[in-house]
């Protein structure tokens, strides 16, 4: 559907760097990373906005890359909605339609079909400037699907919501993509939203891809420390990997060792998942491999959730629900049992 070849961009003070992607039909495809990282630009760059260095892009088989913008059958929502504001809502996503010369039957007949799927028959006669945001990117979302594109590219289109916009316009995303089937590539920095919505994720730090996976690999065996940290990994340890014929093969961190499931040897980094961590005040019975006793350092409190930091060492921070930390009386320089599987060690 759209393939990436060894694309480079140079805007002057920033440039991506040979990018190679391959974007099945269908795909809702997450490009993911920190503000600065190149999303934008690579989101851009598909549609025909910026000229490419060097690298090839193809979409559906076809050479697009000198490609006037308009002829790519793409759809593109931005973030800050890009409405006319001098345009009713009706008028704003019939815009493109009208561009086209299309017939007014065909236009009402396009017109009813897409604000019934979003659910804004109420909002047509509005002005842009009497919507909430969540009612704003709906509007976006319609305008950029009126003209029944190949493919649709969205920036950022939940960052500047409210949470409960957020969630709704997020749901709004899914069903589009489960009911109309269309190929969707998605830039967003916010993990959570993209292992919500992704099919499959494409992570980019400093104009450079770090790793492709579905949303399992990238959450669970990150490839590097740069993508670890993105993915909140939070333990991320240093060390060394000890095969001994006919022994557990052991990582070995701050004089630690942990049993980890690996075929190699020599120094390694781990990454273990918070979430992965059971913590309790008595030795777990059970066929987790790693199980010690720590003292609590810190507690971080995020509401219904808190991360619970235990000095082994290394320091390893576990997440606890809310009615665990109260059960169990959690306080900083209290003894306690860290235990989780040699699988959750994940090495690079």
């Amino acid at each position: 559907m759209i393939e990436i070849k060894n694309l480079s961009v140079d805007l002057g003070e920033f440039v991506l760097r040979d990018i190679n992607l391959n974007i099945e039909e269908g795909d809702y495809y997450i490009i993911l990373g920190p503000t600065g990282a190149g999303k934008t630009v690579l989101l851009e760059s598909i549609a025909g906005l910026h000229s490419i260095k060097t690298g090839e892009i193809w979409l559906r088989g076809t050479n697009v890359t000198s490609l006037e913008p308009e002829k790519r059958n793409i759809g593109i929502v931005y973030q800050d909605h890009v409405l006319f504001p001098h345009l009713s809502v009706k008028d704003n996503i019939c815009f493109g339609l009208r561009m086209h010369h299309m017939k007014k039957e065909e236009i009402e007949e396009r017109l009813n079909s897409i604000v019934g799927l979003l659910n804004i028959e109420h909002l047509l006669h509005r002005k842009p400037d009497t919507l909430s945001g969540g009612e704003k990117q709906k509007v976006s979302l319609a305008r950029a699907l009126s003209t029944n594109p190949e493919i649709l590219l969205v920036d950022e289109p939940l960052s500047a919501l409210d949470p409960e916009s957020r969630e709704n316009v997020q749901q709004e995303l899914k069903q589009l993509h489960h009911k109309l089937g269309i190929t969707i590539v998605h830039v967003t920095h916010d993990f959570e939203e993209a292992i919500s919505l992704g099919t499959r994720i494409a992570v980019i730090g400093e104009g450079q891809l770090k790793q492709t996976g579905t949303p399992d690999e990238i959450f669970r065996r990150p490839n590097s420390e740069f993508v670890a940290r993105f993915a909140l990994t939070r333990n991320i340890l240093k060390g060394e990997v000890i095969r001994e014929t006919g022994q557990d093969t052991i990582f070995r961190s701050e004089g630690t060792d942990f049993v980890v499931v690996s075929e190699q040897e020599g120094n390694f980094t781990a990454s273990l998942r918070p979430e992965d961590i059971i913590l309790s005040l008595e030795p777990i019975h059970s066929s987790a491999r790693n199980c010690f006793q720590g003292t609590i350092t810190r507690i971080l409190d995020k509401g219904s959730t808190l991360y619970i930091t235990v000095n082994v060492p290394p320091e390893l921070s576990s997440l606890v629900t809310r009615h665990s930390y109260h059960e169990m009386k959690l306080e900083e320089g209290k003894q306690v049992y860290v235990t989780f599987k040699a699988s959750s060690l994940n090495l690079f």
